[in-house]
């Protein structure tokens, strides 16, 4: 399937050069939450194995007995989660309007460690482009891990 003509067409009706753009109205991400099964083997694949620290925990508001805890992604951006013991929660599954991935920008040194790291755990990976290493986590939730700095993406700008 071919969709040359139709990205042109939204690139001309809708992006804009970057001096004509207007600032955004966004600060930045604040948290994006997740699910998880277990509290402890979480911490553990994030604090532990990816070297995201862990910088807060407590009881969710919204749901007694649950856990809302948080990571340190970098530049002031959390990455939460949330347990719901009780609730019959199923797995990962794909929808539209539902997360795909989550890429999270890491230099250089530290990708090459993580992905050593994530090997030795046994933890299955998949290279890209040399600077785009994907996985799931604990749960299945689906992840990346990209050694492009923040605003590129394989040597173009994207921001």
């Amino acid at each position: 399937m071919d969709r040359t003509a139709e990205w042109d067409d939204l690139r001309n009706r809708y992006l804009r050069p970057v001096e004509e753009r207007p600032p955004t109205t966004a600060r930045g991400v604040h948290h994006q939450a997740l699910l998880c099964a277990d509290v402890e083997t979480t911490i553990r694949f994030y604090d532990g194995l990816l070297g995201f620290p862990l910088t807060e925990l407590f009881e969710n508001r919204d749901y007694e007995g649950s856990t809302h805890f948080f990571f340190d992604i970098g530049n002031g951006n959390s990455l939460a989660f949330f347990d719901f013991p009780g609730l019959d929660l199923a797995e990962y599954r794909e929808v539209l309007g539902g997360h795909h991935h989550l890429a999270i920008s890491i230099e250089r040194s530290e990708w090459e460690a993580a992905r050593d790291r994530l090997y030795e755990a046994g933890v299955e990976t998949m290279e890209v482009s040399g600077s785009s290493l994907y996985f799931a986590g604990p749960d299945g939730e689906r992840l990346e891990l990209i050694s492009d700095p923040l605003g590129e993406m394989y040597g173009s700008k994207i921001g």
